[in-house]
């Protein structure tokens, strides 16, 4: 037993850390569900694929620097030649915490498509459509402030097995005489079938920007590319703070919510079918953590609430909480008001 605990081993199928299962006598994979005993680890290089890992991650943490702002606690990374002086999210100086630490090193990473002039641009030609936003809120001064952000990713791919049952009916109207007879037959169907899942897309950090997050994606699949330190530089980098463990039960879930619709859509000739229990068994799974690229900008009005405008780095896809100006609704509320008052003084004149 000694031996399996001196040795660290990664799954050869997806990269996950293995552990040793007393009862199998075999090292077991919670990601993938993979089985292996010693002899097909050491043949794979995985304890060899294991250090290298590790290593790469350390150097990728003691290449990066840790900020912390004071104000809203949001956490950032930056490479060591890359200053970061404000919080993209509240604008207020942030503070030195040190080299970034625990952090696995991204497997993938989508470089931004668009530089920041051009994000810029965007920006101001998406604000200054918008006749009730604040001055200051569509001014160059404040679209300067936008910053390029990698936020953390987890995408899955997944080899599963999948089975649907659930109940049909087909009905036929007929008529016997002066009667019409309805006829209602009622079957339990049974479907199955294997399905590959591809870039199942999740992301690595907390609720407070989900709906951002959401609002931007997708990002295409054949922009990912193997992570390379360069593309960091200039940017920063939101440190990832959900893990996949933490996540694999939600994947499953969409995974039962897809493989549902595949099946229910194989079922024809049927009046109506209504889906019962779909279960997915997944054989191989393959997780990549990824930086994906997006431009970020917030504003904050007086009374201290913030609205986050962001775009797609890749894809230019845009979304924007719009704060209101309510001088200019006043102003827009009274032309509204004279207007009317003189159309009615008008009508009642005529009349």
């Amino acid at each position: 037993m000694d031996t399996y605990s001196a040795v660290s081993y990664a799954c050869p199928n997806c990269g996950a850390g293995l552990t040793f299962d007393p009862e199998k006598q075999k090292f077991t994979c919670e990601f993938c569900l993979s089985e292996f005993d010693e002899e097909e680890l050491i043949s794979s290089g995985s304890a060899e694929q294991a250090k290298s890992r590790e290593e790469s991650n350390r150097e990728y943490c003691d290449s990066m620097n840790e900020y912390y702002c004071p104000n809203c606690g949001a956490e950032i990374a930056a490479d060591s030649n890359t200053a970061a002086d404000f919080c993209y999210f509240c604008h207020s100086p942030v503070v030195l915490k040190g080299k970034l630490e625990g952090q696995l090193k991204p497997d993938k990473i989508i470089p931004f498509k668009f530089d920041k002039e051009q994000a810029e641009s965007q920006f101001l030609k998406f604000a200054r459509k918008k006749l009730f936003v604040p001055k200051d809120f569509s001014s160059q001064e404040h679209a300067h402030k936008i910053s390029g952000v990698y936020y953390p990713f987890w995408v899955t791919d997944a080899d599963t097995s999948c089975t649907l049952d659930g109940k049909a009916k087909r009905i036929r109207v007929h008529r016997q005489g002066q009667y019409e007879v309805t006829e209602t037959s009622s079957y339990n169907i049974v479907r199955a079938g294997d399905i590959h899942f591809e870039d199942i897309t999740s992301s690595a950090f907390s609720e407070s920007d989900k709906n951002m997050l959401e609002g931007i994606l997708p990002f295409p699949p054949d922009s990912h590319i193997d992570f390379s330190m360069p593309y960091l530089l200039g940017f920063c980098a939101k440190k990832r703070d959900i893990e996949r463990s933490q996540l694999s039960e939600e994947v499953k879930q969409r995974m039962n919510r897809y493989a549902s619709t595949l099946l229910s859509n194989t079922v024809e000739g049927y009046s109506s079918f209504a889906p019962d229990n779909c279960n997915v068994n997944i054989k191989l799974s393959h997780w990549e953590y990824t930086l994906m690229p997006v431009w970020v900008l917030t504003y904050k009005n007086r009374k201290g609430k913030i609205y986050t405008y962001a775009m797609n780095g890749y894809t230019g896809k845009i979304y924007g909480e719009l704060p209101l100006s309510f001088a200019k609704l006043s102003v827009f509320g009274g032309i509204v008001l004279g207007v009317c008052t003189a159309l009615f003084s008008l009508i009642g004149g005529l009349l």
